[in-house]
Order: C-alpha cells, then structure tokens, then sequence
C-alpha cells in the first residue's frame, strides 16, 4: 500500500520564486466530490489529473491529517481528459512550481480561476517526524484545514473565503 506523508503550508513573501527549478500546468477534477466526503459516505477521494501530456488517476484515504494511504496509476491522457469534462463535478487548475531547498522538494501550486489568489507549499515527507527545511517564506502551517485539501477548493473556492478563512488564524503554528 502506498502512503503519502505531506505538509501543507502558506507562504510569507514572493522569494521562493527565486527558486523554481521547472512549472507545470495542471488540471484535476473529483470523481468522488467533497460531500461524499464531508457525509462520511466516502471512504476514499479519487481524482484525475492531467499535466501537461500525462494523465494520472489518483486514491487517496478519506481521512484527515498528515498521512494518508495513496495509490496513483498512469492512465491515457484522452480517458483523463474524458473523465474531467463528463465525470467531476468541477476541475482545479493550478501551476505547480519545484522548489528546492537543500535536498528538499517544495511544491508551490498557485492555484486559477476561482482559487486565484491561493498559494500554498507542500512538502512529501517519508516519516511523519521527518525533519525538513523550513527557508524564510515558508509561512503558517494548514495541513489540518480540510478546506486547503484540493477537493474542497471545487465546492468552496478561494475567491468565496471570508477574511478570516484567509487569514488561517486556525492553522497550527
């Protein structure tokens, strides 16, 4: 089984633009939308993505938190682009950065459309207590708020945040 460890955080400043090594374009859409989730009638998120020329069908557990088991399959790009126009109920489209600091990947996904605005770092971490850098524009740390999880970004997009919802002032320190 595969398992995902990753960490979410906001950002304080522009300067780790400095730093991107490659962009990329991505589009993704939930086949099992967020309030199948919410319900609890969900045991599993699963989304389709495209990048670029590569499509992935991706399985995530439908749990909160910081570890998560994860599954992810190359599939043809024409059955992914399928599956976003007729299967999902909206689609995320973001501009994922590769940042590195150190031996450390941080992926920056500036998020379009309706989430414009949104940018977060996430960094995959193979311990939950892994140590890893934390360079001068890593900003507040939202992994716990289910609303930063991509799949609630179709149904309560960024542009519709109250002040306070952006501010994050319920993120961990």
């Amino acid at each position: 089984m595969g398992v995902e460890i990753e960490r979410k955080f906001l950002l304080r400043d522009d300067s780790w633009r400095a730093g991107i090594s490659r962009s990329e374009t991505i589009a993704q859409g939930y086949l099992i939308g967020a309030q199948a989730l919410r319900d609890g009638s969900a045991r599993s998120s699963v989304r389709a993505r495209v990048a670029g020329d590569k499509a992935w069908l991706n399985i995530k557990a439908a749990v909160a938190g910081i570890e998560r088991a994860e599954f992810e399959y190359a599939i043809p790009l024409a059955d992914a682009q399928a599956l976003l126009a007729t299967l999902c109920d909206g689609v995320v489209e973001k501009i994922r950065h590769h940042v590195h600091v150190g031996n450390a990947l941080f992926e920056v996904d500036e998020f379009l459309g309706e989430n414009e605005g949104l940018v977060v770092a996430e960094i995959e971490l193979p311990a939950i207590d892994a140590s890893f850098p934390h360079p001068v524009w890593l900003g507040a740390e939202v992994s716990a708020l289910k609303r930063y999880y991509n799949v609630n970004l179709i149904a309560h997009p960024y542009r519709q945040w109250s002040p306070v919802e952006r501010a994050a002032e319920d993120a961990t320190c």
